[in-house]
């Protein structure tokens, strides 16, 4: 669901409140795969194929059970397929997709599974550096970790500067440092062979004890767990569900062009489905265009997530 719409089975793809707006806004999640990593439940062994097994949460592993029966906020896309859409039958899913099906009300009798069963927070130590790196290195540009709550106008505008470039030089170039160190290094659990010129043969990735895709998949899984359970939440909150998704960001409808304009709450106070702040699995401001812009490229299949950052044209990747 890196990619997906939030609504794939609508003709329409946005409501008549939200082609009313004016203008469209973008949050962005702080180092989600970081945040995600923390005390997360990892396979320490090999994979052990079962016939019929009863499904445990806390076993990491693969399980082909049908999901399709599960029902989730139509104006929100699935998190059990990659597009956004219902699922049709069975698939393979995570521990992590699975327990969360639970979540919602369902009841899975896997088929097959293969398991692990021996586990643990392999990641934990390195989530714990890295986060406090990254909090550190923040709180050394002018972004401390309670700003957010003191003064959320403060911490947006401190956010801006440093997206801007604006800030000692040595830090920023540490805090790029950081988000890709968090973000490459899941990315690593699953490279795949390089150069034009592979041949169908064993490579050098595959040696490393850290390949392991059912690991990368149990991090990116909770990250769209986590932010699928704050979507939902967000819906009840203010009534907002999200017009574009992807990866880490969602984009609302929105009565202004900030941050602000779309995690304020009826009763005037913000919300804390969707949170502004620094630490990692906490939102910042993406961008924002008007609502026009928006919908041409929602008329042109493009997905607007990927361009309120920036603007412009449509990418030749959409």
């Amino acid at each position: 669901m890196r990619g997906s719409r939030p609504r794939p089975d609508r003709s329409c793809p946005l409501t008549e409140q939200e082609q009313a707006a004016p203008y469209a806004v973008g949050l962005d999640v702080n180092t989600a795969f970081l945040a995600a990593a923390g005390r997360l439940t990892l396979p320490l062994s090999g994979p052990v194929h079962e016939l019929n097994p009863v499904f445990d949460p806390n076993l990491p592993g693969s399980w082909l059970v049908d999901l399709s029966h599960v029902d989730t906020d139509p104006l929100l896309p699935s998190p059990f397929t990659p597009d956004g859409s219902r699922p049709t039958g069975p698939a393979w899913y995570s521990t992590v997709k699975v327990a969360y099906a639970i979540e919602l009300g369902a009841r899975p009798q896997p088929l097959e599974g293969w398991l692990r069963h021996e586990s643990g927070p392999y990641l934990d130590p390195w989530h714990k550096r890295l986060r406090q790196a990254y909090l550190d290195t923040m709180a050394a540009l002018g972004v401390p970790l309670n700003l957010a709550d003191t003064d959320p106008v403060a911490y947006l505008e401190k956010m801006a500067a440093i997206k801007a470039g604006q800030g000692d030089p040595a830090e920023l170039a540490v805090l790029t440092a950081i988000k890709q160190t968090a973000k490459g290094a899941i990315g690593k659990m699953r490279e795949r062979p390089r150069g034009h010129g592979y041949k169908p043969e064993r490579w050098a990735a595959l040696e490393r004890p850290t390949w392991d895709p059912l690991m990368r998949a149990l991090v990116i899984d909770t990250a769209i767990v986590n932010r699928h359970r704050k979507l939902r939440k967000m819906a009840g909150d203010t009534g907002r569900h999200p017009i574009a998704i992807l990866s880490d960001c969602a984009v609302f409808a929105a009565h202004g062009p900030g941050a602000l304009d779309i995690l304020t709450t009826p009763d005037g106070t913000l919300t804390t489905s969707l949170r502004l702040g620094v630490s990692p699995g906490l939102v910042k401001f993406e961008g924002s265009r008007p609502m026009n812009e928006i919908a041409e490229l929602l008329a042109a299949d493009a997905n607007p997530a990927r361009h309120i950052k920036t603007g412009g044209v449509v990418s030749n990747d959409e």
